[in-house]
This record gives C-alpha cells, structure tokens and sequence, in this order.
C-alpha cells in the first residue's frame, strides 16, 4: 500500500511558504502524493492553486485531491482546464478525488442550487471526459492544454452512495473513501469492486482512503484543536472524528496494518499540526523511513 501525505492547507492561518516547504520535505521522506482536503466557507487554501504551488517545487511525488467538491464550482469546462493545468505543470502528476459534496453552506456561497448538485455533478463528468478528450469548442478547436495522459487525469470518486458508485464506473478509475477506518473502507470497497464488475469494467479500480494523524508533542490536543473547528458542522458526531485522529505510533501501525489488509492501494494522512517535524514524525510510524 502507498502511503501519501495531505498538506496542511486547510489549517486555518497557514503560512504560504510553509506550504512549499512542506512539500518539498514530503517528496525527500518518500511519501506517494501530496493530499488536500476542500472547502469553500472556511479559512483554508484553496485547492487547486495550493497544488499548483506544490508541484513547481516538486519532480516525483503526486498531488491528489481528496476529496475535491464538484458541483459548486460551476461548468465542467473551465474545471477541466483549471485541473488540466495543474496536471501539466506537474507533468502528469495528478489525481483527481472528487465527489458531490454535503455541507450546504458551501453552495450557499456560491449561489449554487443544493437540491440539484447530483445532477450538476454528473454533467460536470461528462464535460470533464469531453474536454479531456479534446472535443472541439470552438474555432480553435478544442479547450487546452491537451491532458498529459490519454483521457486526462485519474478520477476516484467520493461518497458512499449507490450513485457515487454508479459515477465511479462510468467516469472514475477508482473509489476515495472520505473517513472512516478499515472496518468501513472494507465494507465499502467491496461495494466498489463488485460494481466494477457488474459494470463490465476491466481490472480493478484504484481504491483510496484518507485519515488524520498528530504524533509528537500536544497530539491529540493539536487533534482536538483543528478536527473539532474543522468539523464542527457535524454537531456531536464531532466528537468521533477526533477519538478516530491517530495520535500515536501504534495507532498509526495499526491503521496501516488495517488499511493494508482491506486491500487499501494508498492511505493518505492528514496532520493536525502543521509543523514540519510531523513529517519525519509520520514518516517513522509508517515505515518510510
């Protein structure tokens, strides 16, 4: 199993130069890809151009959203060549995690209807498959830059539900859990590799899942701190996100040892703390290093 790391882009007040940094010291620990996390109203990075900044000091690690919200950010064209260009200043390095999101205040903002984001998602797919196929859009032809690889960037696609899996045949090339432990990502991965099947689609799909980690001094109050604002939408369930933060070595082994057994292809953690010394911290508890 892979194991990738998210930057700490969605602690609110983070440094810029911390973001490149950190980077540049997740590539030299041999970590898989660099994550980020999304969200509109909050006092995060935004996505895509975090990961834009992450791949002009990088050459080798990959950058993956996970998980990107579609459907507010409007037409699938312009997010097409957003994410196309993110792709080639990284010369092929991108994976896209994306899902149809849940939080409402997030389409609120962006005046986007709530009611309709499935059906918003899945044309955003669709155009996503068309512009990344090169289908002409006008009198130049079609929207640019061309994708690095055939058919654009890896799509693994968000969410528990029938039609989630449903968009993960027909558009993805694979499945993103959002949270949970093994006990969860077991249960729905084999949802995900037996509609694969049943889809006639060959191989496997790559399945992929996310956790949050804080090892060193103050873990689990740097857990506590950020998990319990950042999910403070949640109301009570909160509290469950924040016992579930792997605050110790041992928690971190077994969660690998977890994600592992369950057939996880690539586990990606992300820090509470934003202090570059959780690198190497990470690194150490999931035998990296």
């Amino acid at each position: 199993m892979d194991i990738g790391i998210g930057l700490p882009s969605t602690i609110p007040g983070i440094r810029g130069r911390l973001i490149l940094d950190w980077a540049r010291a997740a590539e030299q620990a041999g970590f898989s890809t660099l994550g980020t996390l999304d969200r509109l109203v909050y006092g995060n990075l935004e996505t895509i151009p975090t990961l834009a900044a992450a791949a002009a000091v990088t050459e080798r690690i990959g950058l993956t959203t996970g998980i990107m919200i579609g459907p507010y950010r409007g037409n699938g064209a312009l997010l097409s060549k957003q994410l196309a260009t993110v792709d080639r200043i990284s010369d092929g390095r991108l994976t896209v995690g994306i899902a149809v999101g849940s939080r409402p205040d997030d389409f609120e903002a962006t005046a986007s209807p709530y009611a309709e984001r499935g059906k918003a998602f899945d044309a955003q797919l669709a155009e996503m498959r068309a512009v990344w196929a090169g289908e002409p859009r006008g009198y130049a032809g079609p929207i640019g830059p061309a994708p690095v690889r055939p058919g654009g960037p890896p799509l693994l696609i968000g969410g528990g539900s029938a039609a989630a899996f449903r968009r993960m045949t027909e558009y993805g090339a694979g499945w993103i859990l959002g949270a949970g432990g093994p006990d969860a990502f077991a249960a729905a991965a084999d949802t995900a590799r037996a509609s694969w099947r049943d889809a006639g689609r060959e191989g496997e799909p790559r399945l992929v899942a996310i956790g949050y980690v804080s090892l060193g001094d103050e873990a689990e109050e740097h857990a506590r701190r950020y998990l319990g604002d950042y999910y403070s939408f949640v109301g009570e369930y909160v509290d469950r996100i924040v016992a579930g933060a792997l605050t110790t070595q041992q928690r971190v082994a077994d969660a690998v040892a977890g994600f592992t057994a369950a057939g996880c292809d690539e586990l990606i953690l992300f820090p509470a703390n934003p202090d570059l010394q959780q690198i190497e911290l990470i690194a150490d508890a999931t035998g990296l290093s």
